[in-house]
Parts: structure tokens; C-alpha cells; sequence
């Protein structure tokens, strides 16, 4: 069983795949899995990766989701991981490999979650449209400052969670990547150790990003009002199964 089973949703990423592998290859020392969780047998990142000259059975699984989607591809490496921590990573994140092991750490030390952010000293966000900037750094800002959840970049999704946390959890979101702040703000409200660790983000190079947040507002809504509940007047009082 590897220590970590780092969950990749992909939607032809076969232009961007191997170098994400590749910095893997250079930059974890833990012992981990790629979980490579697909919608369609055509979409163009599994051959990519079959053809990947350290593709390996031992290191890379292949899990079809039930449904299409970006979160049903999330849920479904979640279903399938036995290892002691999960992490959700971007199929085109060649850059962040370096934060794996140290993230991992966190874990084994206690942290229930493990945020990768970009708005501490040593993270960045370069080249996101202004818009998405302006919509996650004011969800970020008042999240931290007003609501008191104990991360600074609550809707990143590059996450690592504890094994233990995954399996007991009852999803409630089913759109996109809302699953990443509800997990989070569920987490707050139970009082579980969450930590922050610095990341990059860059505007992807090749291929087009699912990440549609005009659809999910809603979702994100939801979970971002639940963060001030939490903190005014609900702490730990809904468990989260």
C-alpha cells in the first residue's frame, strides 16, 4: 500500500500528463500511487500514459468514473485509495511536485488537511484571468479574516487529506470541485487540524480547463456561508458523517 494516493481527474490531458509524471518522478520521495481517474476509454490521456517510458502497473492505476465529471472523477480516486493520505492534484501541475513529501509530513504529524496555498509568503497565482483572481482572492481574504477558517486559500483544490478523513466522509456537493471547500469548512466546524503549506499556480500552457465557476457559484455559496456559521454560532456541533 503506498503512504499516498495522489488522485489526478483528467479529461484529455495528453499533452500535459507526462510532464506532471515526470516531476513526480523527480520531486516526491515518499512512496506514493497515481490514480488516473478517466470519463471516457477514448479520452487521450491513457495512452499518453501507457506510453510513458516508467509507466508502471505498481505506481499508476486507472479508475473509470461512474459518472462524467470532474467531481465524480474526485470521488471516485477517493473510493479507490487504501493509502494513508490523499491527494487531489491538477493533471497540468508539473511545478508543485516539491510540496508533496512536506505536505505529507503534516499528515503524518497530525493534520487532518493540508492546504496548498497561494496566498502565503512563498506562493503565488501568475496569469489567472482577472476576474477568477478577483472572485478567489475576495473568497479567500474574508474566509480567513471574517470567517476564521484556518486557511488562506480556501478554494484551491491542490489538497492532501488524511486517509481517515476521506473514508468517513458524507459528500454532500455534486458539481465540479465544491467538494474541495466543503470538506474544508465540515473539517473547521468539527475543530480537525488544517495547515497550510506554499504552492504555485500558473494559468495552464495546452488544453482547456474544466473548472466552469460561473456554473458552480451556487455551491461555493453554499459552503462559503457555512464557514460564518460555523464560526458564529455553530462550531462543532453537526458531525460530519
Amino acid at each position: 500500500m503506498a503512504s499516498i494516493d495522489i488522485v489526478i481527474p483528467v479529461f484529455n490531458e495528453g499533452e500535459n500528463i507526462v510532464p506532471v509524471l515526470e516531476s513526480f518522478r523527480r520531486g516526491i520521495k515518499t512512496d506514493y500511487k497515481v490514480l488516473i481517474c478517466f470519463d471516457m476509454d477514448s479520452d487521450d490521456t491513457l495512452p499518453a500514459v501507457k506510453s510513458w517510458s516508467h509507466y508502471s502497473q505498481d505506481k499508476i492505476e486507472f479508475v473509470k468514473n461512474g459518472k462524467r465529471g470532474p467531481h465524480a472523477a474526485v470521488l471516485s480516486g477517493f473510493a479507490a485509495s487504501t493509502a494513508t493520505a490523499i491527494m487531489v492534484y491538477p493533471a497540468d501541475d508539473d511545478y508543485n511536485a516539491g510540496i508533496v513529501d512536506e505536505m505529507f509530513k503534516h499528515v503524518v504529524n497530525g493534520s487532518d488537511i493540508v492546504c496548498a496555498s497561494r496566498f502565503v509568503p512563498g506562493g503565488c497565482m501568475k496569469g489567472c484571468p482577472w476576474v477568477k483572481a478577483l472572485l478567489v482572492r475576495v473568497a479567500a481574504w474574508t474566509l480567513f479574516y471574517i470567517g476564521r477558517l484556518p486557511s488562506r486559500d480556501a478554494t484551491n483544490g491542490l489538497r492532501m487529506f488524511s486517509g481517515k478523513l476521506i473514508k468517513n466522509f458524507h459528500f454532500e456537493s455534486t458539481q465540479g470541485f465544491t467538494y474541495s471547500i466543503e470538506i474544508l469548512v465540515k473539517a473547521h466546524r468539527q475543530g480537525l487540524q488544517i495547515t497550510d503549506v506554499p504552492a504555485e499556480w500558473h494559468q495552464r500552457k495546452v488544453g482547456q480547463s474544466r473548472f466552469n465557476i460561473l456554473k458552480w457559484v451556487p455551491g461555493y455559496l453554499r459552503w462559503y456561508f457555512y464557514a460564518f456559521a460555523t464560526t458564529y454560532g455553530f462550531r462543532k456541533k453537526n458531525p460530519l458523517l
